[in-house]
């Protein structure tokens, strides 16, 4: 009896490569792809929203992004223009409040307990650049009460000299104008949210050593009023 020849091996060259799934941290779910365009929507005529170099974002890891404060808005309008979510830190408390809580949890938001804020926060938010997430911070600490850069609080100096993906500044422009501290409804405006380049890898690993940590705040301080600079400019154009 006769049988059928088996098939031949495909050349090595010819084989295609596995599909490496992309990191959790790259996919939007469903919850979140709502909440975008229905700000996008809201916001983007509203507050004349514009954002320049978003391209310096990493595309196939996690990042650490270092943002100044000016209000209430500053986390939606980083997240607004992208295809992948950006986790933010937030008081625990806020995600036992009914809806709100639910938000939160599928936004991607981090719980975080006030009692053990430092090493909470820390461990969280390496977890999540691992993940793949781009995670947002705010070294000031607290919004600004004149729009511009305060002073960097040195709480976000053990989370970079952990870090092991790209230190990114982002600087934002106009939100400051949009809703102010004490204000709780949002008036028009114009917002400008300006990406910065990556901060270099070795003065990171320098500055962030034991005993230079005043160094490297006045670093990361110049890098984020320059983009908040470069953010003003283009809103003033």
């Amino acid at each position: 009896m006769s049988t059928s020849p088996s098939p031949l091996p495909s050349p090595a060259g010819n084989e295609k490569p596995a599909a490496v799934p992309l990191p959790l941290g790259m996919h939007r779910n469903g919850v979140w792809i709502f909440c975008q365009v229905i700000l996008q929507m809201l916001l983007v005529p509203y507050l004349r929203y514009r954002v320049r170099g978003i391209e310096r974002y990493p595309r196939d890891s996690g990042a650490l992004l270092l943002i100044n404060h000016q209000s209430y808005l500053d986390p939606l309008l980083v997240g607004l223009p992208l295809k992948r979510p950006v986790s933010f830190l937030a008081r625990d408390s806020l995600f036992r409040v009914p809806i709100v809580g639910w938000i939160l949890r599928n936004t991607f938001v981090m719980p975080i307990n006030r009692d053990m804020a430092g090493t909470d926060s820390i461990r969280k938010s390496i977890e999540r650049t691992e993940q793949g997430f781009l995670v947002g911070i705010f070294p000031e600490g607290t919004r600004s009460r004149n729009g511009d850069i305060g002073t960097l609080k040195p709480g976000f100096i053990a989370l970079a000299r952990r870090a092991t993906v790209p230190i990114i500044p982002v600087g934002i422009a106009g939100a400051y104008r949009a809703m102010p501290r004490g204000r709780l409804l949002i008036r028009p405006a114009h917002v400008v949210v300006y990406v910065g380049e990556p901060l270099d890898p070795l003065r990171v690993s320098e500055l962030t050593q034991r005993g230079r940590e005043q160094e490297f705040v006045t670093y990361v301080h110049e890098q984020l009023t320059h983009c908040h600079q470069q953010a003003e400019a283009i809103l003033h154009s």
